[in-house]
């Protein structure tokens, strides 16, 4: 591994246990990075492109697309790779225009489409329609974000709409599955839609997941995969969340118009237009875990992947973590010392207090208080992205002795658990890790390492 990621990692390191638990975050970090992923997957033998293990040839011309908030780093490294072989593309990030090579990076709108993702986009499928053709080869860069930054509403809806009731939805805690349902019935480009709009005989998608999961129709919306949500599906989210009396005209009878099968649906199995197209996740919570589990098994430690799809309330899952160190720890249950516990996924906070924190600071906060007192545990919890809730953590290190560092200093665990200040907690006993903006995601990495 070339680089770190982590910027405070020498006040970090307390001891040989935490250097190491550190180091085992960076592989996985690593392993999400973007750009690096690309460069793992996609190889070239002269005019023969090699994704992970499948070969293809290159008749025509090569087009990279692409949105999202990994698109840029990975329009580098595929550039990087394929050379003289890319004749351009349109790649929509939300930071910086500029050129990679004969590739276009373009601005577009993050968390909320506006003005800038419909320019972006509407040049994009422009792109497609005047550059493409059908013996070219299209590559399709797609990451956490591209919801917001690619974008063509349906018919009369106009894109303040659209912004108007994704708002909405996500003040009203519809979950991401939820949200996309909508969205993708609302757009001409959602839902395996953007086939509509290339030429070419073959397309390959490239993708970093943000979804616990991995679901291909939910990651970005699904662009160039099948869906199976239908338009019922759409009007049935609306109505769970209170929305479907006060959404705009155009939204309600454009979903009536589908549950009537007067406007086509998103694409489902079986469509051929899905033939040509190839989806590829090439990062993803499963594959760091995956990483982090190789380089602590290189350590000398015993590796156990609980699950890549950890979800529910942070405090909750801190306990229940906690508690499975203990059992490693005492009982040699369900794995024996020395152990690296590792899971992913994605948990929940309840905001009841006024203070500075994340779900991985919390989740740390609450496996701390269970695992008071033990010896020889270090736990890490971070979110790939390097921003963990309000605060400016990527997330923090634990031990046993943690709970009594603080009380030793006059701080109350408990208080700052009830309050959500668990950044404030850590920062007090410098044990929050900062890595800043990491430029990926895919969700949050847990490691505890127990001798």
């Amino acid at each position: 591994m070339s680089s770190k990621y982590i910027r405070n990692r020498d006040g970090l390191e307390y001891s040989n246990l935490h250097k190491l638990a550190l180091d085992i975050v960076e592989h996985g970090l690593y392993a999400a990075d973007p750009y690096f992923a690309v460069l793992k997957s996609v190889k070239r033998a002269g005019k023969t492109i090699v994704v992970n293990g499948m070969n293809f040839e290159v008749y025509g011309s090569v087009h990279v697309i692409g949105f999202g908030k990994a698109s840029k780093r990975m329009a580098m490294a595929l550039y990087e790779v394929l050379g003289d072989l890319v004749a351009g593309g349109v790649v929509i990030s939300p930071e910086g225009s500029e050129r990679i090579g004969p590739i276009d990076i373009v601005v577009g709108d993050h968390p909320i489409p506006g003005k800038n993702t419909l320019e972006a986009s509407q040049r994009l499928l422009r792109y497609l329609d005047e550059a493409v053709h059908r013996h070219d080869i299209v590559f399709v860069l797609i990451s956490g974000g591209g919801s917001a930054l690619f974008e063509i509403p349906a018919d009369e809806i106009t894109l303040e709409e659209l912004g108007m009731l994704t708002r909405e939805l996500m003040k009203r805690g519809a979950d991401i599955v939820e949200l996309n349902a909508v969205r993708k019935h609302l757009s001409l480009v959602k839902g395996g839609k953007l086939l509509h709009f290339i030429k070419a005989e073959k397309v390959i998608s490239l993708i970093v997941s943000d979804v616990v999961g991995d679901r291909l129709d939910t990651i970005a919306s699904g662009p160039t995969a099948s869906d199976e949500t239908t338009f019922f599906d759409a009007y049935e989210v609306l109505k769970r969340y209170g929305l479907w009396d006060s959404a705009p005209f155009s939204i309600r009878q454009y979903i009536e118009r589908g549950m009537r099968g007067e406007v086509p649906e998103t694409l489902k199995q079986g469509d051929k237009l899905l033939e040509k197209v190839t989806n590829i996740i090439i990062a993803s919570n499963r594959i760091s875990l995956e990483a982090m589990a190789s380089k602590a098994k290189e350590s000398g430690f015993n590796p156990l992947i609980l699950s890549p799809y950890i979800e529910g309330e942070a405090r909750h899952v801190g306990k229940v973590l906690g508690a499975i160190i203990k059992s490693v720890k005492e009982l040699g249950h369900p794995i024996p010392p020395p152990a690296a516990i590792l899971a992913g996924g994605e948990t929940t906070v309840t905001v009841r207090g006024s203070g500075i924190g994340g779900r991985n600071q919390e989740l740390c906060l609450s496996l701390a208080m269970t695992i008071e007192g033990l010896g020889n545990v270090v736990a890490v919890c971070i979110g790939s992205d390097g921003i963990d809730g309000t605060s400016p953590a990527a997330g923090a290190i634990v031990d046993g002795y943690v709970v009594k560092q603080a009380r030793e200093q006059g701080l109350d665990p408990l208080a700052y658990l009830e309050n959500n200040d668990s950044y404030t907690f850590f920062n007090k006993l410098r044990r929050a890790i900062i890595t800043g903006y990491t430029g990926t995601n895919v969700n949050d990495l847990f490691v505890a390492l127990v001798c």
